[in-house]
């Protein structure tokens, strides 16, 4: 039976609500905290620790999102490789209720594994894009689809804060505070969160490739290489694609550096606590889930370049005062402000890469869009870290936010013109 065009794309936001309790428990608000001050030996240690682990995941997201990107293309096997990566992120997710004080090369490998899965699942997603709704609507379809995922982030963020870590009261399910049970737990509730709602575009949005069989995985991979070669070749003659993913490879180091850390921030700097945290991250999915909501009905007026630039501006002036203010109030101020700019920044970019990409290298294109998110977000996590462990500061090491942004601003308005797409 056909599936409407509506049920296609509600379908494939729902992967956005599926995918958003990772970046908001794991990456950024719980575990990543958790991490940091019980698991690591030290909070500064921790913090080392978490960024390279989250820059070598990085480098692994850049290798293989483009090759993988265009073995879907040539293969049709898109949902094969989503379906895949959707189950080892769920696993690993899950796993991580494991280590405990000390166990820290387990929770950073299984950390890392999940991170890895979680991003190449978001590749293939993202390169449904093109095939589910016209570019025009590219801009509406692709904010609407983060306004739902800051929900999903939000909801899955209230049940563990309600259920999980409450302020008052025992939590669900039997579980204990001791030993950080209740904590850990958040991981498996990510985990099947993840995998629930991942069921709908399995399901019901269906590759426009049909998959080819009786493939050795040699031919796969020669012919895989082949594309890149004859892509990245052809890279340049699609000017503002090439400078966008440019300019994004360091303004979304930028958004790396503020999911990996800004908990720890938080909690380092102003004191926050897990419920603190608990409240943060609603505070911040709402705001990001109202950002993308507003710029979807405006983006596709204004365009996704202006939009980005929007963006670029708030993002830099907001996390610059970040690393100056000194009260808990002020610092709020700071984050909701990110939090109204994140969402369209993100959904911007996702349209953008849409718009300007040929319809027969959706998945390399967008395997590129994953390479230029993740060559260099190495960077961002191990500046934050190397400068949090060299001056002792969690200050010094924000300063990598704004800088990174800065750079990523002067290219877009340097090079990526309005005009031509290619």
């Amino acid at each position: 039976m056909a599936v409407s065009s509506s049920k296609r794309i509600f379908s494939w936001a729902c992967f956005d609500f599926a995918n958003s309790a990772f970046g908001t428990l794991v990456l950024t608000f719980i575990y990543n905290t958790y991490f940091t001050k019980v698991v690591a030996r030290d909070e500064n240690v921790g913090t080392l620790q978490w960024g390279n682990t989250v820059a070598i995941a990085s480098i692994v997201i850049a290798i293989f999102s483009p090759m993988l990107g265009a073995a879907a293309d040539a293969f049709g096997w898109k949902k094969r490789f989503m379906a895949t990566s959707i189950a080892v992120a769920c696993l690993a997710t899950a796993s991580l209720y494991f280590p405990v004080k000390g166990d820290v090369l387990l929770a950073l490998f299984l950390f890392g594994l999940a991170l890895v899965a979680t991003e190449l699942s978001i590749v293939f997603n993202n390169a449904f894009l093109p095939e589910i709704a016209p570019k025009e609507a590219h801009g509406k379809v692709s904010g609407q689809a983060f306004a739902l995922g800051y929900v999903g982030g939000l909801i899955c963020l209230l049940i563990a804060l309600v259920g999980f870590v409450p302020d008052q009261g025992d939590p669900w399910f039997g579980l204990s505070r001791e030993n950080s049970q209740n904590v850990r737990a958040t991981n498996v509730l990510v985990a099947i969160w993840f995998a629930v709602f991942s069921i709908p575009i399995l399901w019901l949005v269906k590759e426009a490739k049909p998959p080819k069989q009786g493939q050795s995985p040699a031919s796969v991979i020669r012919s895989s290489f082949k594309r890149l070669n004859d892509t990245f070749h052809h890279l340049r003659t699609y000017r503002q694609l090439f400078w966008l993913l440019v300019a994004r490879l360091f303004y979304n180091d930028g958004l790396v550096a503020i999911f990996s850390f800004g908990g720890i921030y938080a909690t380092v700097e102003f004191g926050f606590t897990f419920q603190d945290l608990m409240v943060f991250g609603i505070v911040l999915n709402v705001c990001s889930g109202v950002g993308a909501m507003a710029f979807s009905f405006i983006e596709d007026r204004i365009g996704s370049r202006i939009t980005i630039l929007i963006t670029l501006y708030c993002l830099i002036g907001a996390s610059a005062t970040a690393i100056f203010i000194e009260s808990k109030a002020a610092f709020w101020g700071c984050a909701v402000v990110i939090g109204l700019f994140i969402g369209p920044n993100q959904s911007a970019s996702r349209a953008y890469l849409s718009r300007l990409t040929p319809p027969e290298k959706t998945n390399e294109f967008f395997g590129f869009f994953a390479f230029s998110g993740k060559a260099t977000a190495f960077l961002g996590p191990v500046l934050y870290g190397q400068l949090t462990g060299l001056f002792d500061s969690q200050r010094v090491g924000m300063m990598t936010v704004p800088a990174l942004f800065l750079i990523g601003l002067v290219f877009m308005i340097w090079k990526v013109r309005p005009g031509k797409i290619v």
